[in-house]
């Protein structure tokens, strides 16, 4: 992933955006990395891959709980 400072990507925008259409770019900002310019198809399936995991987890509490697979709070945290 290429890299570059965020008066790079001010001074050089057009630029941030054609590189940012072939792969994502990682500005940082002061030494430290602040955020990641991605294709809209990535952002999106990465939204998509997202929520059907939340999906996924969502239906295996459901299940769990249908089936009497719980476990008290306080012994959960005592466990840990």
């Amino acid at each position: 992933m290429h890299t570059l400072t965020a008066n790079d990507a001010k001074r050089n925008f057009g630029e941030l955006l054609l590189s940012a259409q072939r792969e994502p770019v990682k500005i940082s900002k002061n030494s430290k990395d602040a955020v990641v310019v991605m294709p809209i198809k990535d952002y999106e399936e990465l939204e998509t891959m997202k929520a059907e995991y939340l999906k996924h987890c969502f239906e295996s509490a459901e299940q769990d709980l249908a089936q009497g697979n719980v476990i008290d709070g306080d012994d959960f945290l005592s466990e840990l």
